[in-house]
Order: structure tokens, then C-alpha cells, then sequence
């Protein structure tokens, strides 16, 4: 059980981590934490899909700018099983927007890497952007 506690405490933190790396646009903290084999899928509002790799991700992240302020984010959910994977539920303002992220970590090498993102817009940020 100890192993689970602080692997939960280990992907929180990341899941913090990353929403900070959002809110202020840090490609690093995403080439640090992103598995080289990272996905990232969003869901449209209208049900069809758009897909990027860890690369186009970084790209996307390197082309924003960092919001002013502090960051607006809620952890919903995390579920780790055993010491090998673990999943994130939350929502991370990325004004104008509000998105809910699925997160999906898996423990390589003795670290927790970022696998796959599937995403969402739930609606306006309630930051100005």
C-alpha cells in the first residue's frame, strides 16, 4: 500500500506540474515529463478526432505564450494501479477555453512518463486570455 500512496502523491505532483507547464506555455517541462511515444488526442464538440505526436505537441506549446497569473485548474481524479500506470482526470484553463484532460502515465525506467493525452473543451475559461 505504501507503494501506491506515494506513486499517488508522484503523479499529483505531475499533474500539477503540468498544469503549470500549460498555464505558462514550458516546453521543457513537457520534453521532461512526455514518454517519447506521447499522444495527444482531442475530441471535437462535433465527436471526430485530431491526433498529435510528442513533437507537434511541443511545437503547440512553444507557440503560446504564457498566461499572466495564477494558474486555474482542478485535479478531479487519480487512479494508480499498482507501481506501473496511473490516470489523471482534470481541467486546465487555457484562455479563452476550459479543457478536461485524461491523462495516462506509465512508470518506464524508474520514472513517471506522460503515455497518452485525450482532451476536450468543457466551455469558456474563467480567465481572460
Amino acid at each position: 500500500m505504501e507503494a501506491t500512496l506515494s506513486s499517488e502523491a508522484a503523479i499529483r505532483d505531475l499533474a500539477e506540474t503540468y498544469c503549470e507547464g500549460v498555464h505558462f506555455a514550458r516546453p521543457e517541462v513537457f520534453e521532461a515529463m512526455c514518454h517519447d511515444r506521447f499522444t495527444m488526442t482531442e475530441i471535437t464538440e462535433d465527436g471526430g478526432e485530431n491526433a498529435w505526436d510528442k513533437a507537434a505537441y511541443l511545437e503547440r506549446v512553444r507557440a503560446r505564450r504564457a498566461f499572466p497569473g495564477e494558474v486555474s485548474r482542478e485535479i478531479l481524479d487519480i487512479d494508480v494501479a499498482g507501481d506501473q500506470i496511473a490516470r489523471v482526470h482534470l481541467w486546465v484553463d487555457v484562455p479563452p477555453r476550459r479543457y478536461e484532460d485524461h491523462l495516462g502515465f506509465v512508470r518506464t525506467g524508474g520514472q513517471w512518463k506522460l503515455l497518452t493525452k485525450v482532451f476536450r473543451t468543457m466551455g469558456p475559461s474563467a480567465q481572460n486570455g
